[in-house]
């Protein structure tokens, strides 16, 4: 389902759960693919996690945009590189991504934190925020690159984790 301006959370996972973006190079990749794509369809990334097999992202597509071609073109042109890169063919996504309209600012925040926390379930950070490969990360860096958190926003949600009587 469809929404005009809805926000989604999307994710994919690498055929075989694979774990082919554990590298950092291969995470480079598929940020400057979705920087690409970004030049040829207007839409938003408000957050997003790439792991070792799978990514998430929370995607805002703009006026008139079909969130299904921009992320065909995003997992299309990454198994195009990534296979030219590694000298493969065939299948690099083990089926069409996922995707679910957060329709609700509970539903957004949660899922938001749920990316963010990611890499900690996993256990290769300590804590959000700490992970490269994350928005949360990317924000506080100041990395305007894919990930479309203001720092003013980033500390009005920081705020509202640590005191949820604030929404």
């Amino acid at each position: 389902m469809l929404r005009a301006d809805a926000r989604y959370h999307v994710t994919a996972r690498a055929n075989r759960k694979e774990m082919i973006l554990e590298s950092e190079q291969i995470k480079e990749l598929f940020l400057e693919v979705v920087e690409r794509c970004k030049k040829k369809y207007d839409f938003r990334i408000e957050n997003f996690c790439i792991m070792g097999n799978h990514f998430h992202l929370i995607i805002r597509p703009g006026k008139g945009e079909n969130l299904s071609a921009i992320m065909r073109w995003i997992l299309g042109v990454f198994a195009m590189a990534y296979n030219r890169r590694n000298g493969l063919t065939g299948h690099v996504w083990g089926g069409r991504f996922y995707s679910q309209i957060l329709a609700s600012l509970r539903e957004y925040l949660r899922i938001f934190d749920y990316i963010d926390s990611n890499p900690v379930r996993a256990g290769l950070v300590d804590g959000q925020g700490q992970w490269r490969y994350c928005g949360l990360w990317h924000a506080r860096a100041g990395i305007g690159r894919i990930c479309e958190i203001t720092p003013d926003w980033l500390s009005r949600f920081l705020s509202f984790r640590t005191n949820p009587t604030l929404a």
